[in-house]
């Protein structure tokens, strides 16, 4: 079985977020990026299909040199060996298409991607990229198992869960769940020299226009200060929460 699973380039969560170019470009100076979560729990379960089956895992990124460092990651958690396209991530639908290109080319029986990115949350990709290239897709996936050419998936869905089957070629849009946080691999001294052995080819892309644009970001308000009430005055805190903060 060949697996390609996507990786994102996105800020870790504990980094300071700013923008420039009067908020219209987000800043990544200073800023420490990682495998996008989802996609992470994606390649652990590909790696598990790699140990128990046999499969052989490769990781694909649509980005500048700057991810290698992530892409590097991935291959020392034991890929095979990654791709890189070439190209600015500008949106869902310019990914999806990169991404297509790469899938179709290598014949793939099973593309796991994260059902969103951590950075814009747009959700969109794996659903498009299924469809380019004529996929069975199953999205929010939290467990997935493969026999021969068929596999059965769980996902979740509004009050509960779904078992489904689908023959391959498949997409799978993966979560937290997917695996266990605790089956989360950390690449060891062994696995980043091996990483650096294997095969990173970085490719053209086929140069899909855009089909959106960020005009400007803009951060949450900060925080107001918090008020402390005495634990016996309720009349107080009552006031309080209806008047000013109307929460009831």
């Amino acid at each position: 079985m060949k697996i390609l699973v996507c990786i994102s380039h996105v800020p870790d969560t504990t980094s300071k977020i700013n923008f420039t170019e009067n908020d219209t470009k987000f800043d990544t100076n200073g800023v420490q990026f990682v495998i996008n979560p989802n996609d992470e729990f994606g390649l652990t379960r590909a790696m598990w299909f790699k140990e128990k089956q046999g499969a052989t895992v490769d990781v694909v990124t649509v980005g500048d040199k700057s991810t290698e460092p992530t892409i590097r990651k991935a291959l020392a958690i034991g890929a095979d060996s990654a791709i890189r396209v070439d190209a600015e991530p500008l949106d869902g639908f310019q990914v999806a298409k990169e991404l297509a290109k790469v899938a179709q080319d290598g014949s793939y029986d099973l593309i796991i991607a994260g059902r969103e990115s951590i950075d814009y949350n747009g959700g969109m990709v794996p659903g498009m990229l299924a469809k380019l290239i004529g996929a069975n897709f199953i999205n929010t996936c939290v467990s997935l198992e493969v026999e021969d050419d068929k596999a059965t998936a769980v996902r979740e869905i509004d009050g509960g869960k779904e078992t489904l089957t689908a023959n391959l070629p498949l997409v799978i849009g993966g979560q937290k769940g997917l695996v266990e946080e605790s089956d989360l691999k950390i690449p060891n001294m062994r696995g980043i020299m091996m990483a650096r052995k294997k095969p990173l080819k970085v490719v053209e892309p086929v140069a899909e226009t855009p089909l959106t644009k960020a005009e400007k970001f803009e951060k949450p308000a900060p925080k107001g200060e918090v008020k402390l009430v005495d634990a016996d005055n309720i009349d107080e805190l009552i006031d309080l929460l209806h008047n000013e903060a109307k929460a009831i």
